[in-house]
């Protein structure tokens, strides 16, 4: 085991000296392998990081993910089991009428939010995850646009003003609620309000003449009925794959839906586009790196023929000789990878430096994962490797009195 080692390190020594004593030929390959590896890394990089890019908005936004039905209908607890059994739900949870959805927010008299929407949220809700749940009806989360025009934050108490009109005369519902937290604008852009579904019910029973316990009132009809069916519903997919579908299923029980397809069309448009490019160029590239590790490996085992018979001469195997030829393989690669990984962060720099500044909706548009670059190393050894293997029989056929002789 000692000697075989002591015999690898004294080719890798020999090889390595040799590769130091042909510098002009060792730079010359290497800069072919850098002119093919740097070019992909940059085009992989603008791939992958403008699409991911692309992928990471559509995701941070849920409302990419909703499904929503269009009109009024009448749900009842069997449809809603069946849509949270599909496969592709992520979220579902009753809503009331259109109408009965909207509510005057009111900190005091100069900060208030006109007609927000009021929403229903529970548990595994993607618009208001890692945020504290609502525990009761008397608790809120507000959109970052409502608590900023009412200047309102975690722990602060604000009114939700809702009218009605019963017996000919206008009246006002007052409910006062307190924040348990600030939903990101990213999440939700728009003036709203998150509740409980109890709350939303307790809105639509005060709406419809209601006595309300929430909403208090000394008039209206007591003994509101109970909900078994609801109008709309907030759905979720689990994923932007997972939106079509589930619309589709939605629309056979005959349901009509609205969604974000084309913004998620767009972005698989994108995506397929840009595979298309890259595979041809990158097939195009990679075939003019076997192509030029060809040539430079095979003219340099020409060239070599003296060398590589005297290294018979003295006792050198096929196998030796062929492991002299992998060792410069890989020590030109291994040079030739770090310097193009150079050569990307320069342009990798310069990309998201330029092109961030005018894409206003991308602060990064060219980046790479690490696994890229292992793989992207790996392939480059394999390739070098494989040509050198193919061309290295010729070196181990090489015999050592006909090369003599051309001396």
């Amino acid at each position: 085991m000692i000697k075989t080692f002591s015999k690898w390190l004294f080719i890798a020594r020999l090889s390595l000296a040799d590769l130091w004593y042909d510098k002009k030929v060792s730079f010359c390959i290497i800069a072919s392998v850098i002119s093919v590896i740097t070019p992909l890394l940059l085009l992989f990089s603008l791939k992958y990081g403008i699409v991911s890019q692309l992928r990471q908005q559509l995701l941070n936004d849920p409302q990419n993910l909703e499904v929503k039905i269009v009109g009024n209908l009448q749900l009842d607890n069997e449809m809603f089991q069946w849509i949270e059994q599909q496969p592709e739900t992520a979220f579902v949870i009753p809503l009331t009428r259109s109408l009965n959805t909207q509510a005057d927010l009111m900190k005091d008299a100069s900060h208030f939010v006109n007609n927000a929407e009021v929403i229903p949220t529970a548990k595994g809700d993607p618009i208001t995850e890692n945020l504290p749940l609502l525990n009761n009806k008397n608790q809120i989360l507000l959109s970052s646009l409502s608590a900023e025009k009412m200047q309102v934050d975690v722990g602060n108490r604000v009114k939700m003003v809702i009218t009605r009109q019963l017996d000919g005369k206008l009246e006002k519902g007052i409910a006062e609620l307190e924040v348990i937290g600030i939903i990101p604008e990213i999440n939700y852009s728009r003036a709203a309000a998150f509740v409980t579904l109890d709350l939303l019910i307790e809105m639509e029973n005060y709406y419809d003449g209601y006595v309300s316990n929430v909403f208090i009132t000394s008039k209206g009809n007591i003994n509101p009925p109970s909900h078994t069916s609801f109008a709309r519903a907030r759905i979720y997919a689990k994923a932007l794959e997972n939106v079509a579908p589930l619309a589709f299923k939605l629309r056979e029980k005959n349901i009509d839906t609205r969604t974000q397809a084309k913004a998620i069309e767009n972005m698989q448009a994108i995506d397929r586009v840009l595979n298309f490019i890259f595979s041809v160029i990158a097939m195009t590239a990679v075939f003019g790196c076997v192509l030029s590790f060809t040539g430079s490996f095979l003219s340099n085992i020409e060239r070599k023929r003296k060398d590589i018979a005297f290294m018979r001469l003295l006792g050198f195997r096929s196998r030796d000789i062929m492991l002299y030829l992998l060792n410069q393989a890989m020590m030109l690669s291994c040079l030739a990878f770090i310097l193009s990984c150079i050569l990307f962060m320069a342009g990798n720099y310069a990309f998201n430096l330029v092109l961030g500044e005018n894409l206003v909706s991308q602060s990064v548009v060219s980046q790479l994962q690490f696994y890229h670059f292992i793989f992207a190393f790996l392939l480059t050894l394999l390739i070098s490797s494989t040509v050198v293997v193919i061309g290295g029989r010729r070196a181990v056929k090489i015999q050592p009195a006909e090369s003599l002789r051309e001396a």
